[in-house]
């Protein structure tokens, strides 16, 4: 009879934290599967919104859609904006149904990763912003030294364009607080090694080029000295 008791009363143990598990578990994949519709009705409706605002037209003149495409990707920056917000609400459904089950340290990083995606949505639109910003200043800079009759003109506008995306985009990695230390002094080593090698070009072997350069971009005028 001992020996009975001593397999029963661990069996009933067992038993019983599973009946107060199960209740748990069912509000958990409640709390899913709401949170998965709720994800999806979110993201019907952003992208509809965002369409509705003509935000593609915006991403599509700033080149975004452009380098998403050739990365080989079909979505546009309207849908890509959609999926992020759709991952918000799923990571935030994991994190309640998590919590209720007790599961903390998967509730831990879980809000980690919900923590960085809004810092992510922003990045993005300051990458956004800036493009069309540098779009914008490339073609001024372009038509005004195309006016003044310099030849380079075209160069000197994407030479303008790409520093403001690329600051940009520095800005953009900085707020999202991913490798901001790598990231900058990376820049800052290229950065150094182009004016180095621009330098060298114009000291050792390109000063010829650089003074017709200089002659096309700055011509003399009758009466200079």
């Amino acid at each position: 009879m001992e020996n009975l008791d001593v397999i029963v009363h661990p069996l009933r143990a067992f038993l019983v934290e599973i009946g107060a598990y199960l209740p748990r578990l069912a509000v958990a994949i409640v709390v899913l599967v709401a949170g998965w519709l709720i994800a999806k009705a979110v993201r019907f409706a952003v992208v509809k919104a965002l369409r509705a605002l003509n935000f593609h037209v915006l991403t599509e003149r700033a080149g975004v859609d452009g380098v998403l495409q050739q990365g080989g990707s079909e979505r546009d920056s309207t849908d890509v904006f959609g999926l992020v917000l759709y991952w918000v609400v799923i990571l935030a459904a994991l994190i309640i149904a998590c919590n209720g089950l007790g599961l903390h340290q998967v509730t831990e990083l879980l809000t980690r990763v919900l923590l960085f995606l809004p810092k992510l949505l922003l990045g993005l639109l300051v990458i956004i912003g800036g493009s069309y910003f540098a779009r914008f200043v490339g073609h001024v800079v372009q038509t005004h030294l195309r006016n003044a009759g310099i030849r380079d003109a075209e160069l000197l506008g994407r030479i303008a364009r790409y520093a403001i995306v690329v600051f940009m985009v520095l800005i953009a990695i900085d707020h999202m607080e991913v490798g901001t230390g790598l990231v900058q002094d990376t820049f800052l080593i290229l950065l150094a090694g182009v004016v180095l090698a621009l330098a060298l070009a114009f000291g050792l072997g390109g000063r010829e080029w650089a003074a017709r350069a200089l002659q096309r971009w700055f011509p003399r005028r009758p009466g200079d000295d």
